[in-house]
């Protein structure tokens, strides 16, 4: 198990590195730079405060001074938050996005297995082309499309839950909501498929001719199978659903990591944003290795793999 682990964490140190190069070249491909749109200063002004950022040097020293940085666990200060690290504007506003998007996932989880699971013991009926349709509006509407509908109907018209914020746990639904829709359907899809297939192993058939009831062979003998393509999609949609929630989180007003993202983006915040990029890089990176080690021990004969 430490010797999976350690290969895991080494093949991903080449991954990191394509990731802050990417993301360090295409901010400087990008017109503009993070002091133009500041007010209007005098060249020498401007040019003493790129030189106080290490932005006059050439490109490759800035580069391998990012690096540097990155190694010793520096983010380095933002251009836009004035007297802010990187690092502290993460660990102020990345619990929020991580609450907001756990409760996404579960509620997906929640709703979604269990659609796949009735549509499978419903195969070829109508009411698995009922409950699959339903499935499918979520993948053809995305969050920032259901984001304003939910607010229209829920807070404009009803006034049940307040339109902004993230105080009290009523101010949870809406963005929780809109932001787990998406992931229903395809969770969905996955327990339809795996259990389709669980269904028609022999063991299934034996236990139904024993007379044990569908939904007791489900929980008993079908469902820790049938949920392995779910188990699988779960690593990339935990880091999809934490990362993904910019525009929700920016819709709703919620102080999370996504509005510093969009506005260090717009306003080209060159340590913000690769800063972002980085750490949602590593937490992707993490969600999959534990995904790997709870497989390994849901199906011990993979651990050779």
């Amino acid at each position: 198990m430490i010797t999976f682990i350690a290969r895991r964490l080494l093949q991903a140190l080449p991954t990191l590195w394509l990731v802050a190069t990417a993301t360090f070249v295409l901010l400087r491909l990008a017109p503009g730079g993070p002091f133009d749109d500041e007010k209007p200063v005098t060249p020498e002004i401007k040019a003493q405060i790129e030189a106080h950022y290490g932005l006059d040097k050439p490109l490759h020293i800035q580069y391998f001074q990012f690096i540097g940085n990155i190694l010793r666990g520096d983010l380095g200060p933002s251009y836009k938050y004035a007297g802010w690290d990187v690092q502290e504007i993460i660990a102020q506003s990345f619990p929020v996005s991580l609450e907001l998007g756990l409760w996404a996932l579960l509620l997906a989880l929640i709703i979604g297995i269990p659609i796949g699971s009735i549509a499978a013991l419903r195969h070829k009926n109508s009411t698995e082309n009922i409950l699959m349709g339903i499935a499918t509006v979520g993948i053809c509407l995305p969050s920032f499309v259901i984001a304003p509908i939910l607010i229209l109907v829920f807070s404009l018209q009803l006034g049940w839950f307040n339109p902004i914020g993230w105080v009290s746990a009523s101010d949870r639904v809406l963005p929780v909501l809109s932001l787990s829709l998406l992931y229903v359907a395809y969770i969905a899809r996955l327990s339809r498929g795996g259990m389709l297939d669980v269904l028609q192993q022999d063991y299934i058939r034996t236990a139904r001719a024993k007379g044990i009831t569908s939904w007791l062979i489900i929980v008993r003998h079908a469902l820790r199978t049938a949920l392995l393509p779910v188990l699988s999609y779960i690593g990339p949609t935990a880091a999809g659903l934490i990362s993904g929630s910019f525009v929700v989180e920016t819709i709703f007003f919620i102080p999370g990591l996504g509005p510093f993202f969009v506005n260090a983006a717009l306003n080209r915040d060159y340590t913000m944003v690769m800063g972002t990029v980085l750490f949602y890089a590593v937490l992707i990176i993490l969600f999959n290795l534990i995904v790997d080690l709870i497989q390994m021990w849901m199906q011990p004969r993979t651990r050779n793999d």
